[in-house]
């Protein structure tokens, strides 16, 4: 009784080594988790809030970027710092200029995914002023700019422009905390092209007045985005947060399987 007692013993061992064994040499799938928000001119980051609720409440840890809107450079290095931060992969969401952004910083190989939210996306070689040539322009979407170089959204044009269906009360706020964008940015050639490695979603707001329809679609189907259509304004990270943040979502599980 001894004897078999201890020979069961030794068996069962003998099989939770093995077993574990084999635990170890089973590739662990690790799940994107992990989200950073970049976001675009004459803004800043405090638009993505309701993203950001919508996001951390399915799970997800999500970092959002204060760009300085200096240079592409001063923005990727922000955006950078944001994705050094993170423990595992993430997915890299841009808005407007946001885009040129994630485009040249994406190439970070934390990065597993981009989404492009109504977003410029130029190819390495290209500057952002190149994307465009050849539409038409939007007359409603009128930037005044400084002495020293940088632009602001006209403020009488704010809301039919930027954020037309956005309360008046937010429109005014958002109009007279404007973060101006160095312009010369807009001429600045990008080093990578980060959608060209990476996979690649677009949200792009139907009622946008800061880009041509045939310019963001033009651009999402370029990089073989899969597309997602929003009855919204160019302010849509604010007014569809769930739409975004459905996308992201579908996003972090495509590049997890």
């Amino acid at each position: 009784m001894k004897f078999a007692l201890i020979g069961a013993l030794a068996a069962a061992g003998a099989l939770l080594v093995i077993n574990s064994a084999s635990a170890q040499t089973i590739p662990d799938t690790q799940a994107v988790k992990n989200v950073v928000l970049v976001h675009g001119a004459f803004a800043d980051g405090s638009g993505w809030r309701s993203v950001y609720d919508n996001l951390t409440e399915r799970g997800y840890k999500v970092t959002i970027v204060q760009n300085p809107l200096t240079s592409l450079a001063d923005d990727v290095a922000a955006t950078n710092r944001a994705l050094e931060r993170q423990t595992g992969p993430a997915i890299l969401v841009g808005h407007s200029w946001g885009g040129t952004v994630i485009t040249e910083a994406g190439v970070d190989p934390k990065v597993a995914g981009l989404v492009y939210v109504s977003a410029l996306s130029p190819d390495a070689g290209e500057t952002t002023g190149q994307q465009y040539e050849g539409f038409a322009p939007q007359t409603d979407f009128v930037i005044e700019t400084t002495k020293d170089g940088f632009g602001y959204v006209k403020p009488e044009n704010f809301k039919i422009a930027f954020a037309s269906d956005v309360s008046d009360a937010d429109v005014a706020f958002m109009r007279d905390s404007q973060i101006p964008i160095n312009m010369s940015v807009f001429g600045t050639k990008l080093t990578n092209a980060a959608w060209r490695t990476k996979p690649s979603w677009a949200v792009i707001a139907t009622e946008d007045k800061a880009f041509d329809q045939k310019m963001l679609i033009h651009m999402a189907e370029r990089i073989g985005a899969k597309v997602t259509k929003v009855s919204a304004s160019h302010a849509l990270f604010m007014t569809q947060p769930k739409a975004i943040a459905d996308t992201i979502d579908e996003a972090a599980k495509a590049v997890s399987k």
